[in-house]
């Protein structure tokens, strides 16, 4: 079959040849139709995740590690957990029975592909409790993960959507799909913070946080009360991390502002993940969420894999 194949630790998957995997007891083989090319599974390739020794531990290897495929009987599923070194980059992938869910019938495969996201920003409701008529503050607007969370936030009815970003032909596009205030972040640490404060209006209730590091370093300074007082409640969700791992967080950023921080996964259970998938559905299904994707063949994967032109589009390779 042919797959993008990984090489050596931060190389450039390859389009090649390599074995068809064969299905053992327990297992089934995947066509795969659909995957979506994220900052993580770069990031696996790169050496630079935690899971990178798990997942190219044995070279070489084929990247990625869900998407969308058919089952022998022509099912359409959403797949995972493949049997290493395989990765979903290809044309077949193996996997155990069971690591498969049926995708909704009616949505094009490739936008099945980045529903995840969508679903991710829905942690503004499922860990932070968001409720209609609410300010949403979205670190990080300007990506795929950060626009899909603009638009979930009005969808569910935000009062205000403030969102960031470093690019000012972008955020004016994030103001275009639903965001009332934007702040260019590539600013002084200083004016940073200004626009924090300026843009807060009566405070912000929710922040999606896709950035961490010093952008919402400068936030939670910011958000500290310069007199006594009691500080508004702002529920911080904290998902991604593409301004830094790590941020220094002074005591009085908890102590005084009425800060609390959540990571994405609180409150989700079986029951709340499936009222979340269902509501994405139904949005997607009636149009009212959209998905901007950029679909290449896998024979293109080399060049795609090097893209830095997608600008809040989601890259899927279709095998």
């Amino acid at each position: 079959m042919k797959a993008a194949v990984l090489h050596e630790v931060g190389g450039i998957p390859r389009y090649e040849d390599f074995p068809d995997p064969v299905a053992g007891h327990g297992e089934v083989i995947i066509d795969v139709k659909a995957v979506a090319v994220e900052n993580v599974d770069k990031a696996i390739a790169a050496g630079t995740h935690y899971a990178s020794e798990k997942y190219i531990g044995q070279l070489p290897a084929i990247p990625a590690f869900d998407g969308i495929g058919a089952l022998p009987d022509g099912t359409l599923v959403g797949f995972g957990n493949i049997r290493l070194p395989y990765g979903a980059l290809a044309q077949k992938a193996v996997v155990p029975q069971g690591s498969y869910v049926p995708i909704p019938d009616g949505i094009d495969p490739a936008v099945v592909t980045v529903m995840a996201s969508a679903i991710t920003a829905m942690s503004m409701k499922a860990a932070a409790g968001f409720v209609p008529g609410e300010t949403v503050l979205v670190q990080g607007a300007t990506g795929v993960a950060g626009r899909l969370a603009v638009k979930v936030a009005r969808l569910l009815g935000a009062g205000r959507i403030v969102a960031t970003g470093r690019d000012d032909d972008q955020l004016r596009e994030v103001q275009a799909i639903g965001a009332d205030t934007v702040i260019n972040t590539a600013v002084s640490d200083e004016a940073l913070a200004q626009a924090y404060l300026d843009a807060r209006g009566d405070g912000y209730d929710v922040v999606v946080d896709y950035l961490w590091g010093r952008p919402s370093e400068i936030l939670l300074r910011a958000l500290v009360p310069r007199s006594f007082a009691f500080g508004k409640p702002t529920r911080v969700v904290q998902i991604g991390e593409s301004a830094g791992t790590e941020l220094a967080l002074a005591g009085s950023s908890l102590r005084t502002s009425g800060v609390e921080i959540y990571g994405a996964a609180k409150g989700l259970d079986p029951q709340t993940m499936d009222e979340v998938y269902q509501q994405i559905v139904t949005w997607t299904r009636s149009g009212e969420l959209t998905f901007d994707v950029e679909k290449v063949p896998l024979s293109d994967i080399e060049t795609a894999w090097q893209r830095t032109d997608l600008k809040g589009r989601r890259l899927v390779v279709m095998p």
